[in-house]
């Protein structure tokens, strides 16, 4: 979560300033745009939006201001200035910390409306005070958020990584493998369990990369890099419908530049290239992502000989001297960025 939040459960006894106000319809959040900038409305109430609210829930605050996810009645007849967007359109339309926080407020907006009633008794169940839980008064049941871990992983071959696509995805996308984990398993039998189900390969050294809140529906993403060990490649027809090995400077069409998976592709091909004089690292994005900043940013910190060229719809970064930017002499936070890009 962003270092900015503060979660809490009880909300202040009046609201003397304005808050910020995560108000959501059938998935869409309510955004305040003006011309190419967006944000999330600020008000007193979210009656002052312009639209009514089912339940309203108190988040806790960020960077000082109050926060609160609604549910709303209805979304028609929007003030001017304002629009619904899928909380995916949402992730590259808001700065990064906020689109996290919109994330979690949904999660915990869906989780306070399908839990209204006990799923053991059938009596209503009442909001706690001191915890985000909803308790039954009958038989003392109690239901909290729901968190679905699930893995990623990324399964390299030399300067090669293993890629699949499923059915339902645009033509040319292609992601990491990922999988539900199972009650009983470790994450690392998920990984193992997985690869052999949806591509038929087997893997080995497998290390932790980093993980992911996803809320769609209520997803934690912990994602691995792990060698290939053998094993011809099967799509197993059902998740996967192709997969194949990419070389690091021949990626095809990656998920978007949010997503842990992205990362995790862009990091491991960084790193398959950094051995080289001269690397070529292509962003799937927009010009202005968080991505391309921070990796421009980076190059000029270091000194290092770096260009930026637009070229609907990729932005394609190159740098030379790209063991140099790896190099122990570039300043600590440069490497740190680089190590999780």
């Amino acid at each position: 979560m962003p270092t900015e939040y503060q979660p809490l459960v009880m909300p202040p006894a009046q609201r003397k300033e304005r808050a910020l106000w995560f108000a959501f319809h059938r998935g869409e959040l309510l955004i305040a745009q003006t011309g190419e900038e967006a944000r999330l409305p600020r008000a007193h109430d979210v009656a002052d939006l312009g639209v009514n609210a089912v339940r309203s829930l108190y988040l806790g605050t960020y960077d000082g201001e109050h926060c609160y996810v609604s549910e709303l009645e209805h979304a028609n007849d929007l003030l001017p200035g304002y629009a619904m967007h899928g909380l995916r359109a949402v992730f590259t339309m808001v700065e990064e910390p906020l689109a996290v926080l919109a994330g979690r407020a949904y999660q915990i907006m869906e989780w306070d409306r399908n839990h209204q009633f006990c799923s053991r008794c059938g009596a209503p169940t009442v909001a706690r005070s001191e915890e985000r839980a909803r308790a039954c008064p009958r038989c003392r049941f109690t239901v909290y958020p729901p968190v679905s871990p699930a893995i990623m992983i990324l399964i390299k071959r030399g300067r090669e990584v293993l890629l699949g696509r499923k059915k339902d995805w645009a033509p040319g996308r292609y992601s990491a493998l990922a999988g539900f984990v199972e009650p009983g398993e470790m994450l690392e039998d998920t990984v193992r369990r997985e690869t052999r189900e949806e591509v038929g390969v087997e893997v080995e050294n497998i290390r932790y990369f980093g993980s992911q809140p996803w809320p769609f529906p209520h997803s934690l993403m912990v994602a691995f890099v792990a060698d290939y060990a053998g094993g011809d490649i099967r799509p197993d027809g059902i998740e996967i419908e192709e997969a194949r090995f990419f070389d690091a400077e021949q990626l095809p069409q990656l998920p978007p530049s949010i997503s842990i998976s992205r990362r995790m592709i862009t990091s491991a091909s960084w790193r398959s290239c950094s051995a080289s004089s001269s690397a070529v690292a292509t962003i799937t994005s927009s010009f202005n992502s968080p991505v391309a900043r921070r990796v421009s940013a980076c190059a000029s910190r270091v000194g290092a000989a770096s260009m930026i060229r637009l070229s609907c719809p990729r932005v394609i970064a190159r740098y030379t001297s790209a063991s140099r930017l790896a190099s122990s002499s570039a300043p600590c936070s440069v490497r740190a960025e680089l190590s999780i890009w």
